[in-house]
C-alpha cells in the first residue's frame, strides 16, 4: 500500500492538528501524535468500524489510547472522522471546561472509550473489554446472528509496558487467548528521562511471546503497507497481538525528533515551523484541515456507518428469532436492574453465633446471580476466602467463554483494570474479590473507576484485625479511610448478614461509581430484626438499630461491621447501669451523606453531644460524625499476629472499654452543661 498524496496530507493533518493544539495551549505531549499519526490514520480509515452518529453502538470496534498523554492524536481522529468534537474544542485543548482535557476522559468526549493517562491502565482496560466482548458473543451470538464480533485496538507506549499492571494484564490475556485484542506499540525508544536504553532493555517481542501473544515487528511507522499487513495478520491470529512499530517521536521536528524534548513540552514556534517546512505543510493557517482531507475522513467512516445500519437490521431480525435473548440484551445494555430485585435477597434468621459477613456475601451473591445474568466476576486467587464463586457454574476458560466466574490469578492490579474494561463494554456488572489490605494494589484502577463513574463492585474480605493470626501484614488499618477519601466511591461495611444482603442491593443500585464491600473473616451475630430495626436501613447508610433503656437517649453509640455487635453488648451493660442509649449501625458514610438533613438529624440529633464511634480501623474521619465532644475508639497502629479475640482485647476493642468510656464521656458532657 503506497502512500499517495491525499493519504500523506491526511496524516500530516493529524500531526499538525495535534502540534498546533499543544503549541497554542503551551502544554501537552506532541511527540506521540506526530510519530504515530500514520498508524492511527490506517486504523481509523481502513480497519476500525465505528459510527460517529451512534458512538455507543454495541458492536463498534473499541480504540484504547493507553498512552493517554498523546491525547491530541485521539482528539484529532475523533474530529476528523465526524464525532461531535468541533474544531473549536481542539483549539481549546487543556483549557477549563473544554472537551479536550490533557488526558482522555470517558463520558466527557464523545468517542473516548476509557479514561487513560496513568500508564498501563488502558492496557488492562482493553483486556477487560476483549474478555467482556467474547463473553457477550458466547451468550448472545447465534450462527446466523453474529451480534458481537468486534475488535479492541489500542496504542500502547514504552511507559505502558514498563508498568507492572501491563505485565499482569498481558499474562492474563495470553493465558485466556483473547484473540480479538490488537495493540500497536509505539516503539520510539524515548522516555522522559532519555533513551529507553537507560532502563528498558528486555526483548519486548520475546517477552510477549512468552505471555502467549502473537507478536510482529514493523520497521517503520510510516510504511502503511507493512502496518496494514501486520494488522491483517493480527486479525487472523487466535492469540492477542502486539505489533511493535518502530516510530520516531516528534516526527518531522527539525531538532527535537527522537529526543525526550519531543515527549512532554510544546515544540516552540520555530521548531513547529521547521516541522511544517520539512513535511511540506503550510505555516498558516493553524489547525488546517484541507477540504479534500476532511471529505476523505468522512468517506472512510462510511464503512462503519453502513456496518451499524446493517447491524441494526440484524438486531431487529434477532428480536423476532430470539425474543428472550433480545429482551435480556436490551435490558442489560441499558444497565437497568430487573424489577423487584429486592425480593430476591436472602433473609437470614437471627443467630447469636451468626456467620462471617464474607459468608453471607457469598450466599447473597449466589441468590442475585440467579436473577442477574449480567453479573460477572471473580477473585485474585482467593475464591475460597472471598466466597465469590457462583455455585453450580464452571469457571470461564479459553474454551468456555459463556461462564461468569473468572479466575484472575494473583493479579490485583490487573483485576482492577480488567473490571473497569468489562464495565466500560456495557451489558455487564463486574465484581472482583481480594483481601481489603490488597485494595492498595488496586487503588489506581479503583480511582479511575470513580473518575469514570463505573458500576464495579469490590468484594474486600478480611476487613480488619479480626482476621487474626496472619498478622499486621494482612490486617488493614488505613484502607477504609483511604477508600472513603476517593470521590464517588461508596464504601459499605455491613454489621450482620442481613445488612450484607442490602449492601449488595445498594451496590447494584449505584450506577455512578464503584462500591467496596468490606467483609469479615470472623463470625458476627445475625441480629434479631424483631428486636432491632429492619436491615433495609442499610440503604440509607446509617440507621437507628434501637433506643435502649428508659426515657430519651443520653448517648449515641455508632459502629460499622463487626463492631456493631460489640456496641450492642456495651449498650446492654449501660442500660443495666441505668442509662438510655441509642445504637446506630453506620455501614456507609457516603449513603448517609446523600440523605436529607432531616433524616441525618433524626438519626444523629444535634442536641445529643455524647457520641462514641467504634471501628476496628483508623479513626481518621470519624470526628465528623461524633462531633467535638464525642470520641472515637479505633486502631491507629498496626495489628498483631494472634487469635483475633486476643487482638481485640489487647487493643481495647471490647464492650467493657466502650461502656467505661461512655460513662466517662457522659460525666464530661454533663459537667460542661452544668
Amino acid at each position: 500500500m503506497e502512500t499517495n498524496d491525499l493519504q500523506q496530507r491526511a496524516i500530516n493533518t493529524i500531526r499538525f492538528l495535534a502540534a498546533d493544539a499543544v503549541q497554542r495551549a503551551n502544554s501537552g505531549h506532541p511527540g506521540l501524535p506526530m510519530g504515530m499519526a500514520s498508524v492511527a490514520y490506517l486504523l481509523w480509515t481502513k480497519h476500525m468500524l465505528y459510527d460517529p452518529e451512534h458512538p455507543r453502538w454495541p458492536n463498534r470496534d473499541r480504540f484504547v489510547l493507553s498512552a493517554g498523554h498523546g491525547s491530541m492524536l485521539l482528539y484529532a481522529m475523533l474530529h476528523l472522522t465526524g464525532y461531535d468534537l468541533p474544531l473549536e474544542e481542539l483549539k481549546r485543548f487543556r483549557q477549563l471546561g473544554s472537551k479536550t482535557p490533557g488526558h482522555p476522559e470517558y463520558g466527557l468526549t464523545p468517542g473516548v472509550e476509557t479514561t487513560t493517562g496513568p500508564l498501563g491502565q488502558g492496557f488492562a482496560n482493553g483486556v477487560g473489554m476483549t474478555l467482556a466482548s467474547e463473553h457477550l458473543a458466547a451468550i448472545y451470538n447465534r450462527d446466523e446472528y453474529p451480534l458481537i464480533d468486534h475488535f479492541v485496538y489500542g496504542i500502547v507506549s514504552d511507559g505502558d509496558l514498563m508498568e507492572g499492571i501491563a505485565s499482569e494484564a498481558a499474562s492474563f490475556a495470553g493465558h485466556f487467548k483473547l484473540g480479538r485484542l490488537i495493540y500497536l506499540y509505539d516503539n520510539n525508544h524515548i522516555s522522559i528521562d532519555g533513551n529507553t536504553e537507560i532502563t528498558f532493555t528486555e526483548d519486548r517481542a520475546k517477552r510477549f511471546d512468552a505471555y502467549g501473544w502473537h507478536t510482529i515487528s514493523v520497521d517503520d511507522a510510516n510504511d502503511l503497507q507493512a502496518v496494514d499487513q501486520a494488522i491483517q495478520a493480527a486479525q487472523k491470529d487466535p492469540r492477542p497481538s502486539l505489533i511493535l512499530v518502530r516510530s520516531h517521536i516528534g516526527y518531522g521536528l527539525p531538532t527535537k525528533q527522537d529526543t525526550a524534548e519531543a515527549h512532554g513540552e510544546p515544540p516552540g514556534e520555530e521548531e513547529l515551523a521547521g516541522a511544517k517546512e520539512n513535511l511540506g505543510w503550510p505555516l498558516e493557517p493553524r489547525f488546517l484541515v484541507p477540504d479534500d482531507v476532511r471529505e476523505h475522513f468522512v468517506a472512510s467512516s462510511q464503512r462503519g456507518r453502513k456496518a451499524q445500519a446493517d447491524w441494526q437490521v440484524l438486531f431487529e431480525n434477532y428480536a423476532r428469532a430470539y425474543p428472550d435473548l433480545w429482551a435480556k440484551f436490551e435490558r442489560t445494555q441499558t444497565g437497568d436492574l430487573p424489577p423487584e430485585l429486592e425480593g430476591s435477597l436472602p433473609v437470614f434468621e437471627a443467630d447469636a453465633k451468626g456467620m462471617a459477613t464474607r459468608a453471607s456475601s457469598g450466599k447473597t451473591l449466589n441468590a442475585l446471580a440467579e436473577k442477574l445474568p449480567e453479573l460477572i466476576g471473580g477473585s485474585a486467587d482467593l475464591t475460597g476466602s472471598n466466597k465469590t464463586d457462583i455455585k453450580g457454574e464452571p469457571p470461564l476458560t479459553t474454551e468456555l467463554r459463556s461462564a461468569r466466574y473468572i479466575h484472575f490469578g494473583v493479579r490485583e492490579h490487573a483485576m482492577g483494570g480488567i473490571l473497569n474494561g468489562i464495565a466500560l463494554t456495557g451489558g455487564l456488572i463486574p465484581y472482583g474479590g481480594t483481601f481489603l489490605v490488597f485494595s492498595d494494589y488496586m487503588r489506581p484502577s479503583v480511582r479511575l473507576a470513580c473518575l469514570m463513574g463505573l458500576r464495579v463492585i469490590y468484594v474486600y474480605t478480611h476487613d480488619s484485625i479480626g482476621l487474626g493470626e496472619d498478622g499486621p501484614t494482612h490486617q488493614p488499618i488505613a484502607q477504609l479511610a483511604a477508600l472513603r477519601a476517593i470521590p464517588k466511591m461508596h464504601v459499605l461495611r455491613p454489621g450482620d448478614a442481613n445488612e450484607v444482603a442490602y449492601s449488595w442491593l445498594a451496590a447494584l443500585q449505584y450506577r455512578d461509581g464503584p462500591t467496596a464491600l468490606a467483609l469479615t473473616r470472623q463470625n458476627v451475630p445475625t441480629l434479631d430484626r424483631s428486636k432491632y430495626a429492619p436491615a433495609e436501613g442499610t440503604l440509607k447508610g446509617a440507621y437507628v438499630l434501637a433506643d435502649l433503656g428508659d426515657g430519651d437517649p443520653e448517648l449515641i453509640l455508632m459502629a460499622t461491621g463487626s463492631e456493631v455487635g460489640l456496641i450492642l453488648q456495651a449498650a446492654e451493660s449501660l442500660v443495666d447501669a441505668g442509662h438510655a442509649v441509642r445504637v446506630v449501625s453506620f455501614p456507609s458514610w457516603e449513603l448517609f451523606e446523600q440523605q436529607p438533613v432531616s433524616y441525618q438529624e433524626d438519626v444523629l440529633p444535634p442536641r445529643m453531644k455524647a457520641r462514641i464511634a467504634v471501628e476496628a480501623a483508623a479513626t481518621f474521619g470519624w470526628k465528623r460524625w461524633v462531633g467535638d465532644a464525642g470520641i472515637v475508639i479505633g486502631v491507629d497502629r498496626f495489628g498483631e499476629s494472634a487469635p483475633y479475640k486476643e487482638i481485640f482485647d489487647d487493643l481495647g476493642l471490647t464492650p467493657e472499654r466502650v461502656a467505661s468510656d461512655a460513662i466517662a464521656l457522659l460525666e464530661r458532657v454533663s459537667d460542661k452543661r452544668a
